[in-house]
């Protein structure tokens, strides 16, 4: 049934209003333009981002993969630990990309360039200023997963055609990371802020998520820990389709990153109110 806006925009012969969720989409799109139009002198800082996951790649995969015989899969296959690890590395490279938008380049605009406050005078609210950023760092994250995923595909790494469904994998993955980075840097006061998101929560979600090791090497309530983190949910999902090992409990990796996505979005925008609406 048609709403009263509806029918009065029919009865008088005119077009019909833009949804609200469209209506927030086009003008955050603006947003992102204006981050394109930033970047357009500066990519250099943006295709620096590829090179960590590589490194680590060619160090580790490779370095400490020669004296690795392989990774059992729990189907009874067994694979080279570079293409273990590699699923992990791209998780991680789809993780900096998130964050390196969401937390050091929004802190900046919200604290010290005032940004956020010129536009807000524009049509802009803040619903599409946190949409628009999330968009911009999805921009950001799934440039690093296309170019490593076909770093992966030239080294062989990729072992299954369910790998083409990373992509999507990876923008969720991303969005989650987004939406986090977008809620934690509202609470952000200082620069030395930084310390406790990035020493504290990002490099022990790196090390413990399953991108190194199997999970099964960790003890049990370490496991349980694990768990609780958006990075080992992703890294499951890219390895899984990464080596057609395509289980189940992919589906609760999936929703738990709906849920996070979700839960972090509402709060990033609830902050970012409350500090730039005063």
């Amino acid at each position: 049934m048609a709403g009263p806006i509806e029918a009065v925009a029919r009865r008088a012969g005119g077009p019909l209003p833009t949804p609200a969720i469209v209506a927030s989409l086009l003008r955050a799109r603006r947003l992102v333009q204006r981050n394109l139009l930033v970047y357009r002198h500066g990519w250099i800082i943006i295709v620096s981002g590829f090179f960590e996951p590589l490194f680590y790649l060619l160090g580790i995969g490779f370095g400490l993969g020669s004296l690795v015989q392989g990774i059992a899969l729990p189907d009874g296959r067994t694979i080279p630990y570079q293409a273990f690890v590699a699923p992990g590395l791209l998780a991680m490279s789809t993780m900096n990309g998130a964050i390196a938008e969401s937390i050091f380049n929004v802190f900046f605009k919200l604290n010290f360039s005032r940004t956020y406050e010129g536009i807000l005078a524009t049509p802009l609210r803040i619903r599409e200023i946190a949409i628009g950023e999330l968009i911009w760092s999805l921009m950001r994250g799934g440039m690093y997963v296309i170019a490593f995923l076909g770093v992966m595909l030239a080294l062989g790494l990729i072992l299954s055609p369910w790998a083409v469904l990373i992509v999507p994998a990876a923008i969720l993955l991303g969005a989650a990371f987004s939406a986090a980075g977008l809620a934690t840097t509202a609470y952000l006061r200082t620069v030395q802020d930084f310390d406790l998101p990035m020493g504290l929560v990002v490099m022990p979600m790196f090390l413990f998520s399953g991108t190194f090791f199997p999970t099964t090497a960790y003890p049990a309530p370490v496991q349980w820990v694990m768990e609780l983190t958006p990075l080992f949910h992703g890294t499951n999902l890219f390895r899984g389709l990464s080596t057609g090992l395509l289980e189940p409990r992919m589906l609760w990796d999936l929703a738990y990153l709906i849920v996070f996505c979700g839960f972090c979005l509402w709060i990033a925008m609830r902050q970012m109110e409350r500090k730039l609406i005063k």
